[in-house]
């Protein structure tokens, strides 16, 4: 436990030092030498815990009433503390290179402060074992995001994309305190070890949970605030947030469900239809962006649906008296946490260089950057591949152990289960292919084809300390779940409750099936690669020229002919237009030699648009009734203020 607090020491005082430095060069070095140097201390002993080392406790007694400062590192916390701290260190490389381009405008030693204070407080989160330092540390994860969201805040969509963030995290954190006060009441402590839920309604708990830790992990339809603060974030912020970030969200409700004992069916149930209602419709959204990062941010929600249906299934597992549906439905949740971490990490990283070096994130406005561009091309081709699950990409594996955790109980339960488990399964099916489609489309508009603008014909490789972490997350989208797949089991076992063994039997029989889905998928990349060199050499010493296959009538095609991002995901927007209320507005050409036409749509988020904007409308409304109040008189504030402490110490 010293390491980590040492860990948690280093990341904020090289933060502090480099508000200190301001501007000046030195002060973006330290605030990112400190993330690296905090994130490599803290890895020591989460991976310790995870390879069989004691659980890691510290307790000290506070003034702070209703517990003591206690801090843990058990499996449960181990596991995520090891990706915050991989993709923070990667991510701090990364914005050494990409915030210099702001020197001459901004001290840099700000948004360096916020980012070391962000990965402290993530940090501190997952370890608190006590209520009132928990939501300390979520309330500074909120506010360091925050500042780091409205870094550019003077442009007004960065402002108000701060402030919906602001204010949907709130929301979450007043859904939490009043969990935490409900199960403090009976033991009369908010250590964790000591919550109860005997004096308050399982159900209403279960319901608060999901709520309060659902808003940050961006679970439909509290996900409004994801959209409009990912892209408006510097991109290595971008990754740390949707790669880790909003997992602290999945990291509060596993640890929540621990203590509110045996679940119910219908939690599970209620998890699935959550996490099917995320997935289809964050990707339906996101095949309707032109926007890079906004392609990315509602692709988290998707993958957030996905893990949400993992944990369901393992709930649903514990439910029924199901231990392998349990174990391969936590299993596929958690090993989806660490694989997005690494993909989602990569895929921001790769659209914050293709911004860098083109100026634009709108994919109609590029095209034709992969030979420009190779080495981002190539990770954000892999990112792309594992984000969709193909094998034998780590992104597949978490899936596919949730697709056997569903189909077991398919075979293992009553006809009703089996009913539910396969309209899981179909959803997750969807999920899936609607993913492969969206990310067909985000990689060939923006890498292939030929440049739509000057901006993208002039594209170069960023610097290579932009270029080396997406080659490292590259990596890590092959690697990441056989090397999570071993620390598994203790984690299992405690969010589960199930004894280390059986949850051991449980992986154990489900390991055949995932080696072959990965040899066939290896094999086909073995296939592809000698056809790829078999090609070569059949056209090495030949002439290789390219020419137009099909202009249409045109003799002189230009690059605005090819496919471009609408026209690509139309059939699929029109399919879904009951769901996605596609506005078009079409000036179709007129007469015999028309010189012009035009097409232009734009997909709202249903949520918002229908829910949350007339919603606050009409608060909005209702309380401007009260303007009458705000006089501008600083006496009467007053008079306010000890009427308001007069009226709380009568009912106190």
């Amino acid at each position: 436990m010293a390491l980590l607090l040492v860990a948690v020491a280093v990341l904020v005082g090289s933060g502090a030092l480099s508000l200190a430095l301001g501007g000046r060069r030195w002060g973006s070095c330290v605030g990112a030498l400190g993330a690296v140097a905090g994130s490599a201390i803290g890895l020591l002993p989460a991976l310790a815990v995870l390879a069989g080392a004691p659980t890691q406790t510290l307790r000290r007694a506070w003034q702070v009433p209703y517990g003591a400062f206690f801090v843990q590192i058990d499996p449960l916390s181990a596991f995520f503390l090891v990706p915050i701290f991989a993709l923070s260190a990667l991510a701090a490389v990364y914005g050494t290179a990409y915030l210099d381009t702001y020197r001459k405008t901004r001290a840099l030693g700000v948004p360096w402060f916020f980012f070391n204070a962000l990965a402290a407080s993530m940090v501190l989160v997952v370890v608190a074992r006590n209520a009132v330092l928990f939501l300390v540390a979520w309330e500074l994860m909120a506010l360091a995001s925050f500042f780091l969201v409205t870094f550019e805040d003077e442009k007004p969509a960065v402002r108000d994309a701060g402030r919906t963030y602001l204010v949907a995290t709130h929301f979450g954190t007043a859904c939490l305190l009043v969990l935490f006060i409900l199960l403090g009441r009976a033991g009369g402590t908010l250590d964790f070890d000591g919550l109860s839920a005997a004096s308050a309604s399982p159900a209403l708990l279960f319901l608060l949970a999901v709520v309060g830790f659902g808003t940050k992990a961006g679970l439909m339809p509290l996900h409004v605030w994801l959209p409009d603060a990912h892209p408006a974030a510097p991109s290595h912020v971008s990754a740390v947030m949707s790669g880790v970030m909003i997992k602290t969200g999945i990291y509060g409700l596993l640890r929540i469900l621990t203590v509110l004992g045996p679940p119910p069916p219908w939690w599970g149930w209620a998890l699935c239809a959550i996490g099917v209602t995320s997935g289809a419709l964050g990707v339906l959204l996101a095949l309707a962006q032109r926007d890079l990062k906004r392609i990315l941010a509602y692709s988290s929600v998707e993958n957030i649906g996905i893990i949400a249906i993992g944990v369901g299934v393992g709930e649903i597992g514990l439910g029924i008296g199901a231990p392998a549906v349990a174990v391969l439905g936590f299993a596929g949740a958690l090993l989806h946490v660490v694989n997005h971490a690494a993909f989602k990490g990569l895929l921001f990283l790769g659209a914050g260089a293709v911004a860098h070096a083109t100026g634009t994130r709108d994919i109609d406005d590029l095209g034709g950057l992969l030979p420009r561009m190779p080495r981002t091309g190539a990770a954000f081709l892999v990112g792309a591949a594992a984000i969709t699950g193909l094998p034998p990409l780590s992104g597949f594996v978490g899936e596919l152990l949730i697709y056997l955790g569903a189909l077991t109980g398919i075979v293992a339960g009553d006809a009703r289960t089996a009913a539910g488990l396969l309209c899981v399964v179909g959803g997750l099916g969807l999920i899936g292919g609607l993913a492969a489609a969206c990310f067909t489309r985000a990689f060939g508009i923006t890498f292939l084809g030929v440049p739509r603008t000057d901006a993208a014909a002039h594209a170069h490789e960023p610097r290579q300390a932009m270029t080396l972490p997406m080659l490292v997350l590259a990596a890590g989208c092959a690697a990441s779940a056989p090397i999570a797949m071993p620390a598994l089991r203790p984690v299992i076992a405690q969010v589960s409750g199930l004894a280390p063994d059986a949850v051991g039997a449980a992986l154990r029989a489900a390991t055949p099936a995932l080696w072959s889905v990965a040899i066939v998928g290896l094999a086909l990349l073995v296939l592809i690669a000698v056809l790829a060199a078999l090609r070569r050499h059949l056209l090495a010493g030949r002439e290789v020229a390219a020419s137009v296959t099909w202009d249409c009538g045109y003799a002189r095609p230009t690059p605005r002919m090819q496919y471009g991002a609408a026209s690509f995901s139309q059939p699929l927007t029109d399919l879904f237009r009951v769901l996605l209320h596609t506005r078009e507005q079409i000036s179709p050409p007129e007469g015999h030699f028309p010189r012009r036409g035009s097409v232009s749509s734009e997909t709202p988020d249903i949520c918002a648009d229908r829910v949350y904007v007339p919603v606050f409308t009409a608060v909005g409304r209702a309380l401007s009734a009260l303007r009458w109040l705000q006089h501008g008189d600083i006496h009467l504030y007053i008079g306010y203020i000890l009427l308001a402490i007069v009226v709380l110490l009568f009912f106190v």
